[in-house]
């Protein structure tokens, strides 16, 4: 009688044999000694590519199963669901992976989610992201930072996450999985979805929460908080159209909700200024990133688009590459009219011809001492300058201020830019005199260590454009490390990537289930 437990390998691989379901039995079966033919079926459970070597290999750890054998089936998470829409409320405002997971796990605790968005759904959202990158036109409501899904929803989808310690990873990625996501993302070490396929995974998101009873509510832009006797009891939004109660609030608003951030501080809510990272994307040939990390052209299309991470310290600073999006776009950012904001993307098959990833410093308390006077917006309002004067710089749109990589580095303007996947069209202009000195002396020299230590990278075929400026919140909003709850405010959650508390997709998400689990356990008494 076969053995019924899986025997655990790690398989080293050409892209060929890994992508041959009977090239891995029989590699699986000379490890193990035995012939193919006793083995059934070999399940991946982890995926890597390694191209350290002459040749790119796929590195698998896998679960081999005797003939007639196969891994028993996890049941759904969403199997564990009941209705909740007669259970207490929460007020969960915004519909970012934090809102929404901070819902599902509400949902999952007895909890009836009400999530209001000032935005748009995910597909009404579209026609705004076409207004910005057709027109120049910014809806400060509903753009690539707000609406249904939040900044990661039309922004690339990378499920690669460092955060491992604040939550459950794997609870995350299968409750995408079982909304519509590729369960490559359960096996893959740098998981992506791709922007065209997370708006459905997204909308069913929402599905689940309003199947279960929950609410979910659009354009509903929170414009003050109902607090009494020193206690929030929910948020009115659109300047009084409405209120929303509930027995506690989780405040999920994103990087970029400035106005939220000064609401709370009106409020008597402490704020408290935050570090973040400021400077440019850059801009390859995709083929030329291939080249340099795979040492083919063309790459192997069993290979996937190649990607790098970058990082030196410059005078004291860090200088690092920050969410390198392979075979992707540059796409306009902004938030309000008057400034000038870009951020990367890629679609799931990652086919453009272009390369783009954030390139920028760490911003420390010397640049912003001209801003001291704002107190704990001192980052945001140095964010704010410095994207308002790339946007004066050009010619009243979207178009965006590039320079050739070695024109940057010399202090030269460029004789005119190169091709680009940004829609909006970009100018030639002296980057190294627009952006703050400091960002760009260090940016100067970061790109002259990386040319050496990453042979190419350096290339007149690259051009940075700018600003990338919304690397994460630039300011963070105190909670208390058990509660979770506001200390200045009873019954508030501050939570995700506005609160200060996470960095991406996957990270918010945790931080949503977290904070919701702490919710529950302050209104149920349940651990």
């Amino acid at each position: 009688m076969p053995d019924p437990s899986p025997q655990t390998l790690i398989l080293r691989l050409s892209p060929a044999e890994a992508n041959d379901p009977e090239a891995l039995l029989r590699a699986s079966a000379d490890q193990l000694g035995v012939p193919a033919s006793t083995l059934g079926q070999v399940v991946v459970r982890r995926r890597s590519i390694d191209a350290r070597g002459r040749r790119p290999m796929v590195e698998l750890t896998g679960e081999v199963y005797s003939h007639g054998l196969e891994p028993l089936a996890e049941p759904a998470l969403l199997e564990g669901y009941r209705s909740v829409a007669d259970a207490p409320r929460v007020v969960v405002v915004g519909a970012g992976p934090a809102g929404y997971f901070a819902a599902l796990e509400l949902i999952e605790r007895g909890l009836k989610p009400i999530v209001l968005d000032r935005g748009k759904d995910v597909r009404a959202r579209r026609r705004d992201l076409r207004a910005i990158q057709v027109f120049g036109e910014v809806n400060p409501h509903s753009n690539y930072c707000f609406g249904e899904g939040g900044a990661g929803t039309y922004s690339d989808g990378k499920l690669y996450t460092r955060s491992t310690k604040r939550g459950d990873v794997e609870k995350v990625l299968r409750l995408l999985v079982e909304h519509g996501a590729t369960p490559d993302i359960l096996v893959d070490a740098h998981p992506h979805i791709g922007s065209n396929k997370l708006p459905n995974v997204v909308a069913n998101l929402r599905a689940t929460i309003l199947h279960f009873g929950g609410e979910v509510h659009f354009e509903a832009f929170a414009t003050d908080l109902v607090v009494r006797d020193g206690r929030i009891l929910g948020v009115e939004v659109n300047h009084g159209e409405r209120e929303f109660l509930g027995e506690a609030t989780i405040l999920a608003t994103g990087h970029s909700a400035r106005d939220i951030f000064f609401l709370l501080h009106q409020k008597g809510v402490r704020i408290e200024s935050k570090p973040f990272a400021l400077g440019v994307r850059i801009e390859h040939p995709q083929a030329l990133i291939d080249e340099m990390q795979y040492k083919q052209r063309p790459r192997d299309p069993l290979l996937p688009a190649s990607s790098y991470r970058l990082a030196c310290q410059v005078e004291g600073r860090g200088v690092f590459s920050f969410c390198m999006c392979p075979g992707g776009l540059i796409v306009p950012a902004a938030t309000e009219p008057g400034e000038l904001v870009v951020n990367g993307m890629s679609m799931s098959r990652r086919d453009s011809p272009y390369a783009n990833s954030g390139l920028v410093v760490a911003v420390e308390e010397e640049d912003l001492a001209p801003y001291r006077s704002q107190g704990p917006f001192a980052a945001l309002a140095f964010q704010r300058e410095v994207e308002q004067r790339l946007f004066k710089a050009g010619d009243g749109s979207q178009k965006a201020p590039a320079q050739r990589v070695p024109d940057f580095v010399a202090g030269k303007l460029s004789a005119h830019a190169l091709p680009s996947s940004y829609i909006p069209g970009l100018y030639d202009a002296p980057l190294h005199e627009l952006l703050p000195a400091g960002i760009a002396e260090r940016l100067r020299k970061g790109l002259r260590q990386f040319g050496r230590s990453m042979k190419g990278y350096f290339t007149d075929e690259a051009q940075v454009v700018g600003t990338e400026s919304r690397t994460s919140s630039p300011v963070r909003v105190p909670r208390d490390p058990a509660t979770l709850e506001s200390p200045d405010l009873a019954g508030l959650f501050p939570c995700g990537e506005g609160a200060g508390y996470a960095g991406g997709i996957v990270s918010a998400a945790m931080d949503g289930q977290r904070v919701a689990a702490a919710v529950a356990r302050k209104i149920t008494g349940l651990g």
